[in-house]
């Protein structure tokens, strides 16, 4: 995946890239989590792939091989605040744009994963459709930014047990339908999202 990265962006005159993506656009409770990672250009790991592809030990191994193996990231976490406040959809390109303004370093051109960057961006930036399974930086962003995110679900899940937060970590599951039309939502929840569903 990087080899082709770097021949593809190489040759369009591009050295130091930067890769966007994010974990918990579609969940009804939880934050959201966006990040960006410049890879050193010479790393290369087989596995990495976009992280709904991998299992969880090895989004977590590659998670450790990421955080060593990059010259800069960030991550940004949204909260369930935010995110009712402005939209999911706002609230994921605020969050590029946060990421991006927090690299120490100036990459030379963004890649993000989707069909919309963040505005208002002054370096050169490309939304690629699936770049998370195209691209190695943007791969990488997405498994930091699950990984990120599950380790706080699970502090949510010790905080509000009667969710089972642990087992499907605010995706709308049956399960965990079923618990919010039992107990209501709690504070973690989205209360945009759940209106919009008519759960109740």
């Amino acid at each position: 995946m990087n080899i082709f990265e770097r021949q593809k962006l190489n040759f369009e005159g591009y050295e130091l890239v930067a890769g966007v993506d994010e974990a918990g656009r579609g969940p009804l409770a939880g934050p959201l989590v966006v990040s960006v990672v410049i890879l050193k250009p010479e790393s290369f790991h087989e596995v990495l792939n976009d992280s709904k592809k991998l299992s969880v030990n090895k989004r977590e191994l590659l998670y450790e091989w990421i955080i060593n193996n990059s010259i800069d990231y960030f991550v940004k976490i949204v909260p369930v605040e935010e995110i009712d406040r402005v939209n999911i959809l706002r609230a994921t390109l605020q969050g590029m744009k946060a990421c991006i303004e927090n690299l120490s370093l100036k990459p030379d051109i963004i890649l993000v994963d989707g069909n919309q960057t963040p505005a208002d961006i002054k370096i050169p930036c490309k939304a690629i459709v699936k770049g998370d399974a195209l691209y190695a930086s943007i791969a990488a962003a997405s498994i930091l930014a699950k990984v990120y995110r599950d380790q706080i679900m699970l502090e949510i899940d010790k905080k509000y047990p009667l969710y089972e937060f642990k087992q499907h970590k605010g995706y709308p599951t049956a399960k965990h339908i079923e618990l919010i039309n039992k107990y209501g939502m709690c504070p973690e929840h989205r209360k945009t999202f759940t209106v919009k569903r008519k759960m109740k």
